[in-house]
């Protein structure tokens, strides 16, 4: 009967004397996002732009709260260790009581009282923490609360930031592009002294055909008086006219089609000019359009955390169960003191 009162009486001296009352703090949290698809019905009907919930970033604060960086944030100024490791809590109870301090001894110590539980809602994420008071459960609860809006808040900005730099460099890109043409467009028209070749090359021959017209009634003037008036003064005059009309209309054909330096070879250059200039004008509308739209996306991929219940203050402990860990420990004594002594017999009767 030793294998079962032995194990009762211990357990009932430990949690009847020395078991420590702990304390659970219990909070609902939500990660949300505008931008995710919606997950009911419901949210179809509401539509595209209602909040739902961000299944990564609750993933990521899941992993987070119970990892060395949330124990390590919230433990910045010892409130974790000294809650847990106070003289006054029972030795086989308190963190450090068989005298391993270390951090790491304090994160496997931690990761027994805080549980991520999942809620009605899988989107619903249940933190639960325990402490040996009320107040310090509430305390560390809370903490972590903070550290988990802190974490999705930062990468909700470094998604953000990201996004927002791409883009803004494809803008300067685009900018730098669309003066680069601009300028050697500018300087093509310097050099060239043309502002536009085909509507200078049009202006010029509207100039060539007024000369031509002039030229045609000099020269009927001309041969009329040649004709009937071969001894008129005027006919000097005319002849000059005539020469100087012909030459002027000779230059201004060359300046329009003659060789290099004309109107009609610069026409050529000018066009890739002013073509690489209108796609590059283009290319920054669309770039400009893409940064404003990647800019209100960015703002709509902001993820937060929402609280749907606070930390609470628990106004009882909630561990240990004393007298059902007492009738546990005499369960199990009985169950064990039943095993030994059916192998008792059961080696004499072998023996028999």
């Amino acid at each position: 009967m030793g294998v079962v009162l032995l194990p009762t009486i211990l357990a009932a001296v430990y949690f009847g004397v020395f078991a420590e009352d702990v304390y659970v703090s219990e909070s609902r949290i939500i990660v949300r996002s505008p931008s995710k698809p919606n997950a009911s019905p419901l949210g179809s009907v509401i539509g595209s732009s209602a909040l739902t919930g961000a299944t990564e970033e609750s993933d990521a604060v899941s992993e987070f709260l119970e990892s060395r960086d949330a124990l390590t944030q919230i433990n910045e100024d010892g409130y974790v260790r000294a809650a847990y490791g106070t003289p006054d809590i029972f030795f086989l109870d308190r963190f450090g009581g068989l005298g391993n301090d270390s951090f790491e001894k304090l994160y496997e110590y931690f990761g027994d009282k805080v549980g991520i539980e999942e809620g009605s809602s899988i989107l619903v994420l249940r933190l639960r923490v325990e402490a040996f008071e009320p107040g310090e459960a509430q305390e560390i609860n809370e903490r972590l609360l903070q550290a988990s809006e802190t974490l999705v808040n930062g990468l909700s900005e470094r998604a953000r930031t990201d996004a927002l730099r791409f883009s803004e460099q494809e803008v300067a890109s685009a900018r730098e592009d669309a003066r680069s043409a601009s300028l050697a467009l500018a300087n093509f028209r310097d050099q060239e002294g043309v502002v536009d070749p085909e509507i200078q090359a049009s202006i010029g021959l509207q100039m060539v055909a007024q000369l031509q017209d002039e030229l045609i009634a000099a020269r009927t003037r001309l041969q009329q008086m040649r004709t009937y008036t071969p001894q008129a003064s005027q006919i000097p005059f005319l002849q000059t006219q005539v020469r100087e009309l012909e030459q002027e209309i000779a230059e201004q054909t060359a300046s329009i089609s003659g060789g290099r330096g004309s109107l009609s070879s610069n026409t050529a250059r000018y066009q890739e000019l002013l073509l690489a200039s209108e796609l590059a004008d283009q290319q920054l509308g669309i770039v400009l359009a893409t940064a404003q739209e990647a800019e209100a996306d960015a703002r709509r991929k902001q993820a937060y955390v929402d609280r749907i219940s606070d930390p609470s203050l628990p106004d009882y402990a909630t561990y240990p169960r004393r007298l059902r860990s007492i009738i546990a420990a005499f369960v199990l004594g009985l169950l064990t003191w039943g095993i030994l002594s059916m192998l008792i017999t059961g080696i004499k009767e072998h023996r028999d």
